[in-house]
């Protein structure tokens, strides 16, 4: 098993200590455990957000990862990454302050549309349209754009309008993860707490570009990564829908070929 969907108590809404969830992944079973902590950001008016790490906290993410990769290296393989936004007036900036440290991989979570504090939470009820279009617009660049292992919980956003213009956005992203040969994450957090994702008919359309499937932990408690049974469950329901689900060999192949370095992209248009 593998999961590269981890937080820290550095993003002000996840508890535990860093040790505590690699035991945990250990105990669960997992061979590989990537951490993907909100990356923190730069911001033109000097906004400091509370819902991902201060860049005072970013050497102390990578000691503390870093001893632990090697202090448990003979029980699980650890790699070091980030969860972040596609925003492209943000990369600039955000990309310098990556440049100085050891990353191994990004994920793509598309929270927001634009910096946090002018946009509404994308995982909100919405019946505008401007939303649905540019989390599109924002999740089909990011794919495009080479920066990212994967999209995180793809069908976060959520739509309550014209179910019509729902499927055509999720066609266009699916239609993207499958031509860039990335994976649909099915994302384990939203699926236990009940959450409005991940959602039936996204993982439909998924199924039908035959998508490969990642299982997505998204741990915000050591605790979460014991949750197996809810994983089996998972895991049974994607194999029910066709899609084949990746693991260890095809994750590893994707991080040791230098994929997923910089130079990166920024995409602008659809």
């Amino acid at each position: 098993m593998v999961n590269f969907h981890t937080h820290t108590y550095r993003c002000n809404h996840a508890a535990g200590e860093d040790r505590e969830y690699v035991e945990a992944a250990i105990q669960a079973g997992y061979k590989v455990l990537g951490f993907s902590d909100h990356c923190p950001n730069v911001y033109p008016d000097g906004y400091v957000s509370d819902i991902r790490m201060k860049l005072s906290e970013i050497d102390g993410y990578f000691d503390s990862l870093t001893s632990l990769r090697d202090e448990y290296k003979n029980d699980i393989k650890i790699y070091i990454g980030y969860e972040n936004e596609y925003i492209p007036e943000l990369l600039y900036e955000q990309d310098k302050i990556l440049s100085e440290y050891p990353i191994d991989f990004l994920i793509q979570g598309q929270h927001s549309i634009r910096q946090e504090n002018y946009s509404p939470y994308t995982g909100i009820e919405t019946l505008d349209k401007d939303i649905l279009y540019s989390y599109t617009k924002l999740a089909v660049n990011g794919i495009k754009s080479g920066r990212y292992l994967y999209l995180a919980h793809p069908d976060l956003i959520n739509f309550k309008g014209d179910s019509k213009m729902y499927e055509e956005c999720a066609h266009k992203i699916c239609k993207t993860l499958k031509e860039y040969d990335k994976p649909y994450e099915f994302n384990m957090l939203g699926y236990w707490q009940k959450r409005h994702y991940p959602v039936e008919a996204f993982i439909d359309i998924a199924s039908e570009y035959k998508l490969k499937a990642i299982i997505g932990t998204d741990a915000h408690d050591p605790g979460e990564l014991l949750k197996t049974r809810e994983r089996e469950k998972a895991t049974s329901l994607l194999k029910e829908k066709g899609f084949e689900i990746i693991e260890y060999d095809y994750l590893l192949s994707c991080l040791e070929d230098g994929s997923y370095k910089r130079p990166y992209s920024i995409v602008y248009d659809m």
